[in-house]
């Protein structure tokens, strides 16, 4: 099989024509939905849920949803929360998807509701190193393999960032490139690497190189030129082409030191930014406007301004951005496309980064049991960690701990009530629970002093160097002023990233500090505490 994430080079506008269509996993995302009105004309509007790599693109959206007297609504998914809400039994209330590649609606467009679908752009996954990093490797001017990079990681010279394989297109291309070349077949992902042991392994090594993961490849940019901006730059990070591209032009204006681009001379995968009609019963002016919307993202003067963003387009259809030598960046570069084998195979190679493969997490999370959490807001707590702690449950959401993971649990009111710790085991899973179940709301609120608990009791985890770890706090209300956190954090807190999950009718602003000092994000959990719980769990 022709690999799904290949380039647009030889598939032009028919991609649609050679998608699988094999059975789909069975996990499900929830999403949120969107109100559906037709588009004939001037005050319709058309609902567009699309990957964060296409975030750039919006503009350009947007002026032609002005033009044509259409409201168009983005709203930003991971590609994995895209591909699934597809596969639920009743179809999503959009008009349109544009995930980062057609890898996750092959997967899971069982019902066949995406129509029409082409391809926008290209974009291979490469890795990017900061440039005196790569210079200290030898790397630069020089050809680069997986296994030059698997010795960097398994010397202690190279660390870098990476989004999860099971929430995110980015990390899901790096680990799949990783699984071929380490097979020893690195133009394609063989079946078998997936229970070959030397190949298991190599992969296992290398991810021991990701020292922070996320759910989403535009955040992913955004955590890197925050680690520069604070003067405690990443060694490197794997994301698109063009959004290296992106992070590049970014830190020239704050004067930081640029990622080299290394393309792996075994090969890479594509992201193919398919943009598809999502078909539930709309009018046929609705339909109308999407092909006019696809037709005019496809013109030879969208395509220009695609392409000058680090796109590749299809060949002849647009000049490429120039080179850029002094960091390697080159999108005439002919990089060669692993081919994938077929979905229910990418599937086995998820859950094996989920359950075998990927980095062990360290998990401190503080729950708010306060008195203002009393009646509603107890109820959905417990039932939220009751998805978290249900493997079943965790598992169709590809979130499942492992034994080798470690969980603290912190119940707080106005101080730390008590630790709870144990692992991804089922049993130790099932005790966590009912624990949490033995909780009850009342008192103040204190979020700070369960976040330095919690770094207190992940002290010894943290200095073994084994685990990616977090903290995430979810809170109602805000905490008493508690002077003294950040330079705690800044001297103790071996860059954990304390990540906030909001409920009921939270003040955001202290998550929000808490978020930026420790380079993590708030997650809205007012309409879904589950859905936000899980959306965390792809940043660890």
């Amino acid at each position: 099989m022709s690999s799904a994430l290949a380039p647009a080079s030889g598939r032009g506008t028919k991609l649609a024509a050679v998608r699988r269509r094999g059975s789909a996993l069975a996990v499900a995302f929830a999403v949120a939905a969107f109100a559906l009105a037709g588009c004939g004309g001037s005050g319709g509007t058309f609902h567009i849920v699309a990957g964060s790599e296409q975030k750039t693109f919006e503009p350009i959206v947007q002026q032609f949803c002005s033009d044509q007297g259409v409201t168009c609504t983005i709203d930003y998914k991971g590609s994995l929360d895209i591909g699934l809400m597809l596969s639920e039994q009743n179809a999503p209330d959009i008009d349109a998807v544009w995930p980062a590649s057609s890898l996750w609606l092959d997967m899971y467009d069982a019902h066949r509701r995406v129509k029409d679908l082409k391809s926008i752009a290209t974009t291979p996954v490469i890795l990017g190193v900061r440039m005196s990093k790569a210079r200290e490797l030898g790397w630069v001017g020089k050809t680069v393999r997986m296994e030059d990079i698997l010795a960097a990681v398994s010397a202690g010279k190279l660390t870098f960032l990476m989004t999860s394989a099971t929430q995110s297109n980015s990390g899901a291309s790096a680990y799949l490139a990783m699984l071929a070349s380490a097979f020893g077949q690195p133009d394609r992902l063989d079946p078998r690497a997936l229970d070959d042991a030397n190949a298991r392994e190599k992969v296992k090594a290398l991810l021991k190189g990701v020292v922070r993961s996320s759910g989403s490849s535009g955040w992913l940019k955004d955590l890197y030129l925050a680690g520069a901006k604070a003067g405690r730059p990443y060694d490197g990070m794997w994301n698109y082409e063009a959004v290296l591209k992106e992070t590049n032009d970014a830190l020239k204006g704050q004067g930081g030191e640029l990622l080299y681009a290394i393309y792996p001379a075994d090969g890479a995968t594509y992201a193919d930014a398919p943009l598809g009609y999502v078909e539930h019963g709309q009018d046929k002016s609705t339909h109308d406007f999407f092909d006019k919307l696809q037709a005019h993202m496809l013109s030879a003067d969208v395509q220009a301004q695609i392409a000058q963003s680090g796109r590749r387009t299809a060949p002849g259809m647009a000049r490429p951005a120039p080179a850029e030598p002094e960091w390697n960046f080159n999108p005439s570069k002919v990089v060669t496309s692993i081919a994938l084998p077929e979905p229910k195979v990418i599937g086995r190679a998820l859950l094996l980064y989920q359950e075998v493969l990927r980095r062990p997490s360290l998990t401190a999370i503080c729950l708010d049991f306060s008195g203002s959490m009393q009646g509603e807001g107890e109820k959905q707590v417990q039932a939220a960690m009751g998805t978290l702690f249900d493997p079943q449950a965790a598992s169709r959401s590809l979130i499942q701990w492992t034994p080798n993971d470690r969980i603290m649990l912190l119940p707080f009111d106005a101080s730390v009530r008590d630790v709870a710790q144990g692992d991804g085991t089922s049993p130790s899973q099932a005790r966590l629970l009912q624990w949490v179940g033995t909780q009850h709301a009342d008192g103040g609120t204190d979020m700070y002093a369960c976040a330095e608990r919690a770094l207190t009791e992940m002290k010894p985890y943290l200095d073994s160097g084994q685990y990616l770890a977090a903290v995430v706090i979810m809170t109602d209300g805000r905490s008493d002023a508690h002077d003294g956190f950040a330079d705690a954090w800044r001297r103790e807190g071996h860059d954990v990233p304390i990540f906030g999950v909001t409920f009921g009718d939270a003040d955001k602003s202290q998550l929000d500090e808490l978020a930026d000092l420790t380079r993590a994000r708030v997650f809205d959990g007012r309409d879904n505490l589950t859905e936000a719980f899980r959306s965390v769990r792809g940043y660890n």
